[in-house]
């Protein structure tokens, strides 16, 4: 590599400069497979000097009184390089993640809804002036457009692995019913509940603001249409205001 042009390490700066880059504007950036790809080509390169610096230097343990191997600081470079680059790989995917359990969360545990979520294109063209500007609550703000399109085939396994862990949990150890008894009442707790602000009762005043189509209720079924208004049983549409289809009144 000539170092005229490019240093060992430059790449995978650029995948930190990324995920600064995301956090600044509260978006997920496309995955960026060929850069990714590079540092792994670059990697396997350094990998490949290091082990031919070692078989041209000398073995010196055996005696104490010879003079440095001066091969060393070649191969403490090539070290050097090679732990970086898996630092920042590392570093990009955890920041990648991290970020994905946030949109996770944020829809309330909709996997399906977050896969195919679109948000308007007038927030998806202003998202980088609003939020330097007036940031919004991670709660309130929408998915970006077009989440799966930004996601790697591995990234989509890891959130429908996530969403199945975070299931098992639910009907495991926060669920009454028991397998020795399945007809008993179950109190769920429900993990994809907001704990942000706190409910002020067991009803609300909800509007539709997205066509839902029938939801059934302790009440009975509700067909939630775009315009309409209802009072209802918070525990049985929280889910549905979470996901953005409905909103209180």
């Amino acid at each position: 590599m000539s170092s005229t042009t490019q240093q060992y390490g430059d790449l995978a700066t650029q995948l930190l400069t990324e995920s600064r880059r995301s956090t600044a504007t509260d978006t997920l950036l496309k995955y960026n497979d060929v850069l990714v790809r590079a540092v792994i080509r670059e990697q396997r390169q350094l990998e490949a000097l290091l082990q031919a610096g070692l078989a041209a230097a000398p073995d010196t343990d055996d005696d104490p009184g010879a003079p440095p191997n001066p091969a060393l600081s070649t191969v403490l470079l090539y070290q050097t390089a090679i732990n970086r680059n898996k630092r920042c790989l590392l570093a990009y995917h955890a920041h990648r993640i991290e970020r994905l359990k946030d949109l996770y969360w944020r829809v309330g545990g909709a996997l399906p809804l977050l896969l195919s979520m679109a948000a308007p294109a007038a927030q998806t063209a202003g998202q980088a002036h609003d939020s330097a500007h007036a940031p919004q609550p991670a709660a309130a703000a929408p998915a970006p457009a077009d989440v799966r399109s930004k996601l790697s085939p591995h990234e989509v396994d890891f959130l429908r692995s996530y969403n199945a862990s975070l299931l098992a949990l639910r009907t495991d150890a926060f669920s009454s019913a028991t397998a020795a008894d399945p007809g008993a009442p179950s109190e769920d707790v429900d993990l994809m509940a907001p704990i942000d602000r706190p409910p002020r009762g067991l009803t609300v005043h909800v509007r539709v603001v997205r066509d839902c189509g029938v939801v059934h209720t302790e009440q009975g079924a509700i067909d939630f249409r775009r315009g309409h208004r209802f009072l209802v049983r918070r525990g049985d549409v929280e889910h549905l205001i979470v996901q953005g289809y409905l909103e209180e009144a």
